[in-house]
């Protein structure tokens, strides 16, 4: 008896844990994607989809209808929502064991943009050049989901690691892509639909990664790795054969290891040699030299200055720097594209005499500060102007590096890498389109990168399934030296597979070729760039056949004589140079593809390319370099023509 008690005591309690565990294991969870605050797109079927205890009945409601589902064996539940019109704010509640709400949804268009780090560049990097539309940032309207950087080389995943939507105002704006809000904002203001913004980018990523592994089966060597990447023993092997570049030892500067470092106010200067700011040491003194430099300069400042907000402005410096006024720390940056803005603490400035000391570490190339680039002591309304003379002391040597740099084992540059991770989880989500800011680590192989952009295309509209979806995308800017003679650019190569994938349908490139700068793959001018992408959306989203979407785009090209005659779209009203000079920046060649400059005319529509010394004509190249001089052709809407070479005989 006091056994058989026993066992139906145990029996009760067991049923009773499983009765009070039950609603712990069958509660309802969703994607990181569906919370609040979230846009959902307009005039679409919506899906609302997570997971539960498999058969757990699950109830949506929204917009005064109720929808339901059953949780499938594995777990996952999905539910479509008809189509509603743009609009909101609206409230949606799912419940099954457990009851959730979600707030404050609108309904708009969503964009999924993505690429590496020109879309990812915040306005916080940029804050200087948009400080009034930082500012004055008040749209509620626009959001956008930051996906957080995240890879998966064993297959998709199925939700992201985090993430929240936030809106445009001038505190969370600071954190949207600066291309992304602009384009956003550009639309905004004219349609005055709400426009969702999903972010899932990463700075210098090859277009592989973001290809799913059905999208590369076209490519057998990256299949090949795609395999092998799956394969957890072989990743570690190649995690532990991989040697990674050490920090130097700060110990080993002599700028800190004397006895007074070289930023104290107590230390007095020996034998230090002048140097210019901005300019690379190489090409002042200190060739070929990889190291530590630190860099010193007195300044004067008035006492009007003193007592007021004040920054100081370094431009760019290659590599990393730390630096130092009055003896304090007062910022510090650790690898080379983010602009050098400090801002001062209250009593940083003196009136009389300031020390300003920068530490420069690079590693590898022209170390020192960028040209071309402000620098300058700004508090009120006045400016100090930091460039000239400054002087310089070696505090550490690096020894010379081998010629072949290892470069470390990366998932998130793997094929596939981060398409498993962060566009997999979003593809339930339904969109309006993509936007797609990429190509600069794919430069070595522009042949290559002709295939597969085309392929990342198709690859999600397939995943979205839908073919149509508008695809809209960035060409590379201007960037590098410029060369003054006819010659092969890896650049250009690689525009040039990016203009070839307009003939996709419901596809759209901003042409950037005015828009670069010579010395910062991160060039500053991201507005026009965002604002060239919404033109593009005016026209295939909001079905406005009277927006001029680009400048001229190559199209066609026939030989008359001993000249080529060019035919162009997008020509809007007319083709023009845009400072009234002539055309440059063409040039011409016979089918030994030996190009000279050629003479250029605007004819109606078309133009002329000729070079008197060229009698048998078969080939044109157009801003055909890395940073063309002076390419000049337009449209009297004053969008540039895209670089192009005509396709020969």
């Amino acid at each position: 008896m006091h056994y058989y008690c026993m066992i139906k005591n145990l029996s009760t309690i067991i049923i009773l844990f499983l009765l009070i565990s039950l609603p712990c294991i069958s509660q309802v969870s969703l994607p990181r994607l569906i919370r609040d605050s979230m846009v959902l797109q307009r005039d679409s079927r919506i899906m609302i989809w997570g997971w539960a205890t498999p058969g757990e009945k699950v109830k949506v409601s929204f917009n005064h209808k109720i929808y339901k589902a059953v949780t499938e064996p594995k777990g996952e539940w999905n539910i479509s929502i008809e189509p509603v019109k743009a609009g909101g704010p609206y409230t949606m509640q799912i419940d099954a064991s457990n009851h959730l709400v979600i707030k404050d949804i609108l309904i708009g268009d969503v964009w999924l943009c993505s690429g590496q780090s020109n879309m990812v560049h915040q306005m916080s990097l940029h804050k200087d050049r948009y400080e009034q539309e930082i500012a004055t940032a008040d749209y509620p309207q626009i959001r956008q989901f930051w996906v957080p950087l995240s890879s998966n080389l064993s297959g998709p995943q199925e939700d992201l690691l985090g993430g929240y939507w936030k809106t445009a105002n001038p505190h969370d704006v600071l954190q949207f892509s600066a291309v992304a809000f602009f384009f956003a904002r550009k639309l905004f203001r004219r349609f005055h639909i709400p426009i969702g913004l999903i972010n899932a980018s990463v700075g210098g990523t090859p277009i592989q990664a973001w290809i799913s592994e059905d999208g590369l089966k076209t490519f057998p060597m990256i299949t090949s790795t795609v395999i092998l990447n799956k394969d957890t023993a072989y990743i570690q092997t190649l995690k532990r054969n991989t040697h990674l570049v050490q920090p130097k030892d700060q110990s080993e500067d002599k700028g800190i290891t004397a006895s007074l470092p070289w930023y104290d106010m107590n230390y007095i200067p020996r034998d230090w040699r002048t140097i210019t700011v901005p300019g690379y040491w190489e090409t002042q003194g200190l060739r070929d030299f990889d190291g530590i430099v630190w860099y010193r300069k007195e300044v004067n400042i008035p006492a009007a200055m003193v007592g007021l907000p004040a920054k100081i402005v370094l431009g760019r410096i290659v590599n990393a720097d730390i630096v130092y006024l009055n003896g304090k720390k007062i910022g510090q940056t650790t690898y080379e594209y983010p602009q050098r803005r400090y801002q001062l603490p209250s009593g940083a400035l003196v009136a009389g005499k300031n020390v300003l000391v920068v530490q420069v570490t690079n590693e590898s190339g022209p170390g020192g500060f960028v040209p071309d680039k402000p620098y300058s002591i700004v508090s009120g309304n006045d400016t100090i102007d930091l460039k000239g003379n400054w002087e310089y002391k070696v505090g550490r040597v690096f020894a010379p590096q081998k010629s072949e740099v290892e470069v470390p084992f990366s998932a998130q540059n793997s094929p596939t890498g981060l398409y498993n991770a962060m566009i997999a989880p979003l593809k339930n989500f339904a969109i309006s389109g993509f936007l797609f800011y990429q190509g600069e680590s794919n430069t070595e192989n522009a042949k290559e990168y002709e295939s597969l952009f085309p392929s990342l295309i198709n690859d999600w509209r397939n995943k979205w399934g839908e073919n149509g979806l508008p695809f809209l995308f960035v060409q590379l800017p201007n960037f590098m030296d410029v060369r003054y003679q006819p010659s092969e650019s890896k650049w250009a190569a690689t525009r040039d597979a990016q203009l070839k994938a307009l003939r996709l349908s419901q596809t759209g490139m901003a042409v950037a070729i005015d828009l670069g700068e010579w010395n910062d793959i991160h060039p500053d001018r991201k507005k026009e760039i965002g604002e060239r992408l919404a033109l593009w959306a005016e026209k295939l989203i909001y079905h406005d056949t009277t927006t001029v979407v680009s400048g001229p785009i190559y199209q066609s090209s026939r030989i008359k004589g001993n000249k080529l005659i060019i035919s162009f779209s997008n020509i809007g009203t007319g083709l023009l140079t845009r400072d009234g000079e002539a055309l440059s920046e063409f040039a011409i060649a016979g089918k030994d593809k030996k190009f000279a400059w050629a003479n250029a005319i605007i004819s109606g529509d078309q133009v002329i390319v000729w070079n008197d010394t060229i009698t048998n004509p078969a080939f044109v190249r157009y801003a055909w370099a890395d940073n063309p001089d002076n390419p000049n052709l337009c449209n009297k809407e004053g969008l540039p023509a895209s670089p192009f070479e005509t396709a020969g005989p």
